[in-house]
């Protein structure tokens, strides 16, 4: 066989072969929109979060670097259909819908969604979900869907809409336009922190998991990932993403309960109201997420931002 017969056939096989994948690249493209503290995009575009760092930890142990783009959030599966982006890390949910369209990872965090309402507000969790107020949710996301399915059902009745971001829904909850908005807990805790708005209890849906998506024909990318998350979970990193992005989240144990966080860091100050004479408890000022959470009584039992770790 010839040189040139060689080159043709090589030539052949690369074209049956297709392109290589996403991972084999220097760099994979990140399609993310604000959700704190897991993604965020500051003004001058720069992206940061939780699932950010965790991603570009990832490709620098695997060899490749990340670009972040953003994509507005309900066209973003789509986006990762079509090729646009490589992967999503965004604080995105695993759902059996998106199960069947994209390829997901190992779920790397559990959240649950909670009502945020106005500091002032006296509207109960109870009162919000059964007694026709207005609830906004964020446009394309899985909670959306969650409300919109359980409204009607098992006493359950409010007014709902959708909001592109968390920054217009908090300014029409602050500005009394909406009684209150859907999030996830981590990023309840960390608008709560700095805005006038509270949480005021669970939104009564399914627990979410947290993962990575890829295109169902980039299987080798979606190994990298799953391989990069069981390594980063065992690497001090792991615990340093967790104190700066996650740091003073607060989980309700039992049902019934409804937890009051404001501050994130560096002090919490925790309330809770589902004791007797609630509304006249003092608040506790927390120092520290470890050794002054353990001082607390029993009945103030939190679970910090490690999954299934309880202090007391």
């Amino acid at each position: 066989m010839d040189r040139t017969t060689l080159i043709l056939a090589a030539a052949t096989v690369a074209l049956a072969l297709g392109p290589a994948p996403a991972f084999a690249q220097n760099t994979i493209v990140n399609g993310i929109d604000n959700n704190t503290p897991f993604a965020i995009v500051g003004p001058d575009g720069k992206a940061s979060g939780f699932d950010v760092e965790a991603l570009e930890w990832i490709g620098s142990k695997a060899g490749f670097t990340v670009e972040h783009r953003p994509v507005v959030w309900d066209t973003i599966v789509q986006s990762l259909m079509d090729k646009e982006i490589d992967v999503i890390a965004s604080g995105f949910s695993r759902t059996a819908e998106r199960a069947e369209q994209i390829a997901l990872t190992e779920p790397y965090w559990t959240i649950k969604d909670v009502l945020v309402v106005k500091n002032d507000s006296a509207l109960s969790q109870e009162e919000l979900l059964t007694g026709g107020h207005s609830i906004a949710v964020k446009k394309g996301a899985p909670e959306a869907v969650g409300m919109e399915t359980s409204n009607g059902k098992d006493g359950r009745k409010f007014t709902l809409s959708t909001f592109e971001s968390f920054d217009q829904a908090v300014a029409d909850v602050i500005g009394g336009r909406i009684d209150a908005v859907v999030m996830n807990e981590p990023t309840a805790v960390f608008i709560a922190s700095g805005q006038d708005v509270k949480i005021a209890g669970d939104a009564g849906l399914p627990v979410e998991e947290y993962v990575f998506a890829v295109n169902k024909d980039n299987p080798e990318l979606l190994a990298k990932l799953n391989e990069g998350l069981t390594a980063l979970k065992a690497d001090p990193f792991w615990q340093t993403l967790q104190d700066k992005y996650l740091h003073g989240e607060v989980r309700w144990l039992h049902a019934g309960q409804s937890w009051q966080a404001t501050g994130l860091r560096p002090r919490h100050a925790l309330r809770d109201f589902s004791a007797p004479g609630a509304t006249s408890r003092p608040t506790r000022s927390v120092p520290s997420r470890a050794s002054a959470w353990r001082a607390l009584p029993t009945a103030w039992s939190l679970t910090d931002a490690c999954p299934g770790r309880t202090v007391r």
